[in-house]
Formats: structure tokens, sequence, C-alpha cells
């Protein structure tokens, strides 16, 4: 069972990552399509970074991205905190249903209701779509992600922590900051990264709400490919790998690390 196991999961991981080593095996072809590598080159990189418009769209998707994954992780820490200590179970349950239906909502669905929003908006106020429509929107939908990842930390921490800090005199925000708030750290950066690697990585909500010469990496990306399939797309999708693939990288080892002096302190 474990040699099936280990073989499946090596096909699933195969049929996952495959495609995107391929992509990523033919940016540095110099022949400029994907039927045949000529020799290696960085040609198709040069001229990504040489483009300025992509790297302006780049840094507004890193600059969406990081301000959004911010945002989100300190509304979403208010919001787990406000669900689990709610005294109202009706209430609590109905707030949690509505956390959810954003998670499992179609991205469709939710772009377009924020295009048809937006538009009003900019009916009354003269705000277009721009920088501040997809930086509110990727706050939306990144929002419950960090929510269900705090929940848990709340849920599994020990009720005699806060009872022995009120004991010994501590007031609420005491209590949240000295005791609360370092427990639920974990979950709170585990969903800082969730939400700004769904940041990066969406494109059915921000192709709703992008205008006025804004645009995102993703947006892009696809408006490229619509015009035929170039090198440059290889280059930038392997870029945007790379960028998230690092991230979680560094979450796994600032994580592991933590785990590993948590253990030797218990020791």
């Amino acid at each position: 069972m474990k040699l099936r196991g280990k073989l499946f999961l090596f096909a699933a991981l195969f049929i996952l990552y495959f495609p995107i080593f391929y992509l990523m095996f033919y940016s540095f072809n110099s022949a400029g399509n994907m039927n045949h590598f000529e020799h290696f080159t960085l040609d198709h990189y040069k001229s990504v970074l040489q483009n300025k418009r992509l790297i302006v769209i780049i840094l507004n998707t890193l600059a969406v991205a990081l301000i959004a994954a911010s945002i989100s992780t300190i509304i979403g820490i208010c919001g787990a905190l406000g669900i689990h200590y709610m005294r109202n179970k009706k209430l609590k349950v109905g707030l949690l249903t509505l956390n959810n239906i954003l998670m499992v909502s179609s991205d469709v669905v939710i772009g377009s209701s924020f295009l048809l929003l937006f538009t009003i908006i900019g009916h009354f106020t003269g705000m277009g779509l721009g920088f501040w429509s997809v930086l509110i929107s990727h706050i939306a939908f990144s929002v419950p992600i960090v929510v269900l990842m705090v929940l848990p930390k709340l849920y599994d921490m020990n009720q005699s922590l806060i009872n022995a800090s009120y004991d010994l005199g501590a007031s609420t925000w005491q209590t949240i900051s000295k005791v609360i708030i370092p427990h639920i750290i974990p979950g709170a950066i585990a969903g800082y990264f969730m939400a700004l690697t769904y940041s990066l990585d969406d494109f059915t909500v921000s192709f709703f709400v992008t205008g006025n010469g804004f645009s995102v990496l993703s947006v892009e990306i696809y408006s490229m490919a619509r015009k035929g399939i170039s090198m440059e797309i290889n280059a930038i999708s392997t870029i945007l790998f790379v960028i998230i693939m690092a991230i979680i990288l560094v979450y796994y080892y600032l994580s592991s690390g933590k785990e590993k002096k948590r253990k030797r302190v218990g020791a």
C-alpha cells in the first residue's frame, strides 16, 4: 500500500507540474516557439525586463497583492476573534456561513458583482475601475481565507490561559495582545501567505474590475495570449511561478523553524 501510495502521489505531482515545467523549459528556447528546442537563451527574459509596460504591470500586481494581503490579514484576525467569542450562536453560524459562501462562490459571480458595485459607485462619485477597485476586490476575497486560517488556532487555544490572564489583573487589550495574538500568529502568517498567493494568482475577479489603463499580470498574460503564443508569456509565467514558490518556501522555513524551537523549549 505504501508503494502504491507513493506511485499515486508521484503520478499526481507529475500531472500537476509537468505542464508548468514544460512551459518553463521553453522559456529558454531561442527558436521562439514550443515545437522544438534550438539552444539556451535568456533573450525572452531580457525582452520582458526591457518592456516598461510589463514592468509597471508586475509592480502593480506585487503592490496590490502585498497591500491586499496585509489589510485582509488584519481584518481577518479581527473577524475571527469576533466570530469565535460571539455569544449569539445563530448570528455566529450566520457569519461563518457568509464567510464560507465567499470561499465556494464562483469567481465569475464575485467578479461580476464587484463590477456592478463599482459601476454604481462610479456613477455617483466619478471613480472608475482601476487600482482601488482591484485592491478592494482582492481584499474582499482574501479576508475569508484569513478567517478560516485563524479560527482553528482560536478553537485550539486553552481557555485557562485567558482565565489566568484575567485573574492576574490583565485588561482585555493586554489579554488579546499578550496571550491570544501570540497564539494565533502561525495561523495569521499562513493566512497572509495564502491571501498573497491568491491575489497574485487571481484572474477572473481582476478581469472584471480592471480598467482606466490599470492592469495586473494575470489579465495582461491573457491579453497577450489572445494575440498568439509568445515566449515572453512563458518567461513571465516562469517569473510568477518562481516568486510564488519562493514565498511558500520562506513560509515553510519560518514555520518549521518555529516548530523546532517550540520542541526544543518543550524538551
